[in-house]
């Protein structure tokens, strides 16, 4: 498999090169593709994402407070079954964060508070957060905005309708995500492209009318990056690093960009330490503010956790726990593919969470004040990981406190 896939990226990048009135740049773009795509084959789930750019955090850190020592407010034997859980299932990361303060913060296999963990869609709820400080600023109208306003190549197409929710709540009509060995597959040139975004605006399928249908995909979390900067002229590096992370109290990390200079990879590839997601979550818990400060609008945290009739449990970015459903999926509801387990409904009828590949997750939990962040590797196959275990197990804990 491994060899036909070689010779398969040899002949497309042949066919290039063989092409007449190929640039010297071309062929060195084809060949950094080649490399690139049999590297994502080799092994996609430890690709190693190159060039980054700095993603800028606060000057002066401070680690968010701990419980006192006979101060917890959760089981003890509910947080060590916790934390015996997440370590049998390879995290890598695993925080409780109860009403302002740490209940537990373990880091498993050498990595530490400061190391830096790849998001994978970790990142989707950050490109609804960079949206929504974008309207506070004035650079985005709403969030029914025509992207069209900002990706001008798209007016008086098909793709004119489109609105920026869309991007955020999977409702583009862009191409659903797959996986394909065809290094010309549209899936693999906007993920690995040397200018994903354009190859985005310019060749990515449209499948369906925007706003009929939900289809989870890479494609238009990856267009926020292009909408934010050609909406407030700034880097997404930037942007999030200075009026996302930095206002929160956040270390900063990097992010995968598409070449040097080039566009910022928002719908993944994000690599913070894991504290990072745990302030993106307190700030949404606590409604877009940072004490005094209001990062995002009144009613902008709702709308993010408002599911669409075309999924209704997801809203923007994020995953909604209510209905509950033992089994979903991230493709549109029904579709075959990958179902994660929700052994029984959350205990907490509002809880949302953050879910990306690998079963990372952030759970938070608006009734209990508790944030729950398990980052890390593939947990075994058996037993199966189970996303209701964590936050069911702790919130018992708190009541039994």
């Amino acid at each position: 498999m491994q060899r036909w896939l070689r010779g398969l990226t040899r002949l497309a990048a042949l066919a290039l090169l063989a092409s007449p009135g190929v640039s010297a740049a071309q062929q060195d773009d084809a060949s950094v593709y080649r490399e690139r795509f049999e590297r994502f084959m080799r092994d996609p789930t430890n690709f190693a994402y190159e060039p980054v750019e700095p993603v800028t955090g606060v000057r002066r850190y401070r680690p968010i407070a701990q419980v006192r020592p006979g101060e917890s407010r959760i089981d003890a034997t509910a947080l060590e079954s916790a934390v015996r859980y997440a370590e049998a299932n390879r995290s890598t990361a695993f925080i409780v964060w109860r009403d302002g303060r740490l209940e537990s913060e373990q880091y498993f296999g050498g990595t530490r508070a400061n190391t830096l963990l790849p998001s994978k869609s970790l990142s989707k709820p950050l490109t609804a957060i960079a949206v929504g400080r974008a309207i506070v600023l004035g650079h985005i109208r709403s969030l029914d905005q025509p992207v069209a306003d900002f990706i001008h190549e798209w007016r008086g197409t098909d793709r004119a309708t489109m609105r920026i929710r869309h991007l955020l709540d999977m409702r583009s009509g862009l191409l659903d995500q797959g996986f394909s060995p065809d290094p010309n597959h549209p899936w693999n040139q906007a993920f690995l492209g040397l200018d994903h975004g354009r190859y985005i605006v310019e060749h990515y399928p449209l499948t369906h009318s925007p706003g009929t249908r939900y289809g989870y995909a890479n494609a238009p979390s990856e267009l926020v990056a292009l909408v934010i900067e050609r909406a407030t002229g700034r880097r997404y590096a930037d942007f999030i690093g200075r009026e996302v992370l930095r206002p929160i109290g956040a270390q900063g990390g990097e992010i995968w960009i598409n070449r040097a200079g080039g566009l910022a990879h928002s719908g993944c590839c994000l690599m913070l330490p894991a504290q990072d997601w745990l302030r993106m979550a307190i700030l949404l818990i606590n409604d877009g503010r940072v004490g005094n400060r209001r990062l995002l609008s009144r009613g902008y945290v709702a709308e993010m956790l408002r599911g669409t009739p075309e999924n209704r449990h997801y809203g923007l970015g994020v995953w909604l726990g209510s209905p509950w459903q033992e089994r979903r999926g991230f493709g549109a509801p029904g579709a075959p593919g990958p179902q994660v387990l929700h052994s029984a409904p959350y205990r907490d009828p509002g809880l949302y969470l953050f879910d990306g590949n690998a079963s990372q997750t952030v759970h938070i939990s608006p009734a209990h004040r508790l944030i729950i962040l398990r980052m890390g590797a593939n947990p075994p196959r058996s037993p199966e990981w189970d996303n209701a275990y964590l936050p069911n197990l702790l919130i018992d804990g708190l009541r039994r406190r």
